[in-house]
């Protein structure tokens, strides 16, 4: 899932929860574990990212500063609140990547070659905010990075997993070491999880890019509104 869509978080948090991991430990090693499968995705992509260095370099910045700054905040408040906030946001996100091809005529380069500053600053500025949200939970943070993408021009779905493979990889290396540096992790449960995340990671990249760009998109678009009910219920039951 975290592979051609994002989600992931949506089975294996939930996995953790039900064997007795309290939220925050469970959060963090879910983190982890699903870091090294999206980190392994992205050997299938290499070829598929085709970004300007003054692009990438600001998204990357940013991806780390709001990864970092997440997993602090995790680290000192209840994930409970937080948890009630979830469903909008994968509600926004969805309905943005859903509806994002209608946005790119009134958006000028995107992030193409010929991206303006103000196109990059802005798509940096999301990039902080997706950053922090991603350090602290990370559930459908692959789907608001493709939603940011598709509003700010992008249209290849496999040059946007490509995209969004490294800058989540960024995200949850860096809380992925806070965790570990705070003691948040825990390992047995997280070892099992690497082992299924790496075989997925790479299986599922490669085998996406054979598919149909549409079919990707309505897994996507279905997989975000599903995310939305299963939060809305689990949140405000």
């Amino acid at each position: 899932m975290n592979a051609v869509a994002g989600g992931g978080s949506f089975v294996a948090f939930p996995a953790l929860l039900f064997t007795g991991v309290a939220p925050v430990p469970a959060n963090a090693t879910n983190t982890l574990s699903l870091w090294v499968g999206t980190a392994v995705s992205g050997g299938a992509y290499r070829n598929r990212l085709n970004i300007p260095r003054r692009i990438l370099l600001p998204l990357l910045i940013t991806s780390l500063v709001g990864g970092l700054l997440g997993a602090v905040l995790l680290i000192k408040t209840p994930a409970r609140t937080f948890l009630r906030i979830i469903p909008w946001l994968i509600f926004g996100a969805t309905l943005l990547f859903t509806f994002g091809r209608h946005l790119t005529g009134r958006i000028s380069a995107g992030i193409s070659h010929e991206a303006s500053n103000a196109a990059v600053a802005g798509a940096s500025l999301f990039e902080l905010l997706v950053a922090i949200y991603g350090g602290y939970f990370g559930g459908g943070i692959g789907i608001m990075n493709l939603a940011m993408f598709a509003a700010l021009g992008m249209t290849d779905i496999h040059a946007m997993n490509a995209l969004k493979v490294v800058l989540v990889s960024m995200i949850n290396g860096v809380a992925t070491v806070t965790f570990i540096a705070a003691g948040s992790i825990v390992w047995p449960k997280a070892m099992v999880m690497i082992v299924g995340a790496a075989c997925g990671g790479y299986s599922a990249a490669h085998y996406a890019q054979k598919l149909p760009q549409r079919l990707v998109r309505a897994l996507v678009i279905t997989l975000g509104f599903s995310m939305t009910i299963y939060f809305f219920l689990k949140a405000y039951r």
